[in-house]
């Protein structure tokens, strides 16, 4: 099959063989997958973030219950934001069938214990023609849904699970630093729950265009108005949970400088590197922040149900395709906001 492989924290489309199913496995073609910004966060940065993994472990017995770690020196394909199509079964499956499309959280288990789809050498993720997911996990996509949108399952459950953990409720608002996939996914679950006012700060023209779309009341050039300033002329009064959806260093900082007395911050945006932040802003202002990572099984299927049950339009975040062959430029090109917020990768394509 081909795919685009890992290998040494450099990416590049290489033949792979073709992976086999096995008990309760289900083998599957990749139809479209998302590329994620913690992919472009992971080739960058991620031999920062294995090396403060293995400070921080030392000397402590492996948790058999933690997921399988990657090795970087060996293949590794990414890919976790996926719709597939059932092309053969492994031994036991019952409730799957060949042509049945499903998503799946980006999870598999096998003897060995438990692995993350695609950030696993033995688990290959979506930027590939096949992959094998296990059928326990996997989710049958409603007749009519277009296998693009399904896709975008997996993102959106971010944005609900982030939305989730703040803890945010009607009566309050929201500002959103930064209008990604991450960012889109909480305004999108946001304005599913009815909360708002819902700020949102980008520099991207295009990515601003695509808040309001998904809900945003009021979108920012922090180059022409500071966020915090629109949400004092936009509302001001109600308790303000802040969602960091961007990722880099110094925006938690400034997340904790801008927010007023008893705010929320909620963290979800993908950081890999150190940061620095002042707690004494938080201390003095008493100001409750949360990280966020992934979701709950009900959390992405709830995530599937809305996009099946057009609650939420998630066609505007599509901004392209490619072939497997086209991930290495379409990761650069992602580098480029005006230009795109969301690549699927459509094997054949």
């Amino acid at each position: 099959m081909r795919a685009a492989v890992m290998r040494d924290w450099q990416l590049r489309v290489d033949d792979l063989p073709d992976p086999t199913p096995g008990p309760g496995q289900v083998l599957t073609k990749v139809l479209a997958c998302g590329i994620c910004g913690s992919d472009l966060h992971m080739l960058q940065h991620g031999a920062e973030v294995r090396q403060l993994t293995r400070e921080l472990l030392g000397d402590a017995e492996p948790d058999p219950m933690a997921p399988k770690s990657f090795e970087p020196q060996h293949d590794t394909v990414m890919g976790h934001e996926f719709c597939c199509e059932v092309v053969d079964l492994g031994p036991g499956v019952e409730n799957l069938k060949v042509g049945d499309v499903i998503v799946s959280m980006p999870v598999a288990f096998d003897a060995d214990g438990l692995h993350t789809v695609g950030y696993s050498n033995r688990y290959n993720g979506g930027y590939a023609d096949l992959m094998v997911l296990n059928e326990m996990l996997g989710l049958k996509v409603p007749a009519g849904l277009p296998v693009e949108l399904a896709a975008m399952t997996e993102p959106l459950a971010v944005g609900v699970h982030a939305v989730a953990k703040s803890r945010i409720s009607a009566g309050e608002s929201a500002v959103v630093i930064g209008a990604g996939p991450v960012g889109l996914a909480c305004i999108a679950e946001l304005r599913m729950r009815g909360i708002g006012p819902i700020i949102v700060a980008d520099y991207s023209a295009k990515r601003r265009e695509l808040a309001a779309l998904l809900g945003a009341d009021e979108v920012v050039d922090p180059r022409r108005e500071k966020v915090i300033d629109a949400w004092k002329r936009v509302d001001g009064v109600r308790p303000l949970v802040i969602f960091e959806a961007v990722g880099v260093p110094g925006l938690l900082d400034q997340a904790m400088q801008m927010a007023p007395r008893h705010s929320r911050i909620l963290v979800v945006g993908a950081c890999m590197q150190q940061d620095r932040v002042h707690p004494m802003l938080g201390i003095t202002k008493e100001l409750n922040i949360q990280f966020a990572l992934a979701y709950e099984p009900h959390e992405f299927a709830g995530a599937l149900e809305a996009i099946a049950d057009g609650k939420v339009d998630l066609q505007p975040w599509v901004t392209g395709t490619v072939p497997v062959d086209g991930v290495p430029q379409a990761f650069t090109d992602l580098g480029n906001p005006e230009a795109h917020a969301k690549i699927l990768v459509v094997p054949g394509s």
